[in-house]
């Protein structure tokens, strides 16, 4: 249980990064692949640029840690876990970078 909660933890804080106090016209609703399309397209960003490269990235991650949530906690299941704390800071710098993200 604990990994799904972690999980789940780590969604909700990317979901806070990105919304935070940024002044987009829409919030990120979820980190799935139509959500975060959605959100690039409302907010006239990049599809390929270095946000949403890292938005996929995480996604990717978290839908791999999801479908791993059954078996026994692996190295990988370790590395992938640390990928996504390293691609949060990637993300929170890149969203300051481009001016998305304010008063962090």
């Amino acid at each position: 249980m604990d990994e799904f909660n972690n999980r789940m933890d780590a969604q909700r804080q990317v979901l806070a990064i990105v919304n935070g106090e940024s002044p987009s016209a829409e919030e990120l609703c979820g980190l799935s692949r139509k959500a975060i399309e959605r959100w690039l397209t409302a907010n006239r960003l990049d599809p390929k640029g270095e946000i949403a490269t890292i938005l996929f990235q995480i996604s990717s991650k978290l839908f791999f840690l999801s479908s791993k949530s059954q078996e026994q906690i692996t190295d990988e299941y370790r590395l992938l876990s640390g990928a996504v704390e390293s691609l949060k800071t990637k993300l929170k710098d890149a969203l300051i970078r481009n001016c998305l993200l304010l008063n962090r």
